[in-house]
């Protein structure tokens, strides 16, 4: 089984390039989703959370208030630290434990793990090869803005929590260009699927 990490910067379009290579027959383990799971009402981590940043950051429902925790984490570096230590070691042994299970699944397939800060967090180091997903900084700023309704301010620190995109094409081991339309991102996708089951059939071992 080939194991992908793939990343891209905030309303880049990861889930457009994550929807096209499941439709081509990969398997994908989304790790906002599992962060979800970690921290809902009444899990070890939500109350972690609490402790640790006060009881302002849990919502009237028991659920955690995700803007008010962003907010908190993109103005303070300290504090994103934290909070990663709470949620990252429970959502690394979730993907560890559904790697185990797709691969006694699927032992030759290809699963895409999306993890939005896959280089920040040394986490590319865990995969076999990583993708990543792009537009220019310009057109970020534009979606984000778009996509949150927020203000360039606000969008601009958002951006300025992530490693630069020059940076991570750098480390990348393939790239797609999500800036055009869909039908350009699609061909991309078509080429950089067909490399990836190369390289699955290729770390197979022999019988």
């Amino acid at each position: 089984m080939l194991s992908v990490g793939l990343t891209g910067g905030i309303a880049s379009g990861k889930s457009t390039v994550d929807r096209m290579l499941v439709e081509r027959g990969a398997h994908l383990i989304d790790t906002d989703q599992l962060a979800r799971q970690v921290v809902e009402p009444g899990s070890p981590a939500l109350a972690e959370i609490a402790a640790a940043f006060g009881p302002e950051v849990i919502a009237a429902g028991g659920n955690l208030d995700r803007a008010r925790m962003r907010a908190i984490a993109f103005g303070d570096p300290q504090a994103r630290a934290k909070l990663d230590a709470i949620t990252h070691p429970r959502i690394n042994q979730m993907v560890r434990a559904e790697l185990k299970r797709l691969e006694a699944l699927d032992p030759r397939g290809v699963v895409i793990v999306d993890v939005p800060l896959l280089f920040e967090t040394g986490g590319d180091k865990r995969y076999d090869c990583t993708v990543l997903v792009y537009v220019p900084h310009h057109e970020q700023l534009e979606r984000l803005m778009a996509r949150d309704h927020c203000s360039l301010p606000v969008a601009q620190q958002a951006l300025a929590a992530q490693m630069p995109l020059e940076n991570k094409k750098k480390k990348a081991d393939f790239l797609v260009d999500n800036s055009g339309s869909l039908d350009e991102t699609l061909k991309q996708v078509e080429h950089l699927w067909q490399k990836l089951l190369g390289k699955a059939r290729s770390t197979q071992p022999r019988s």
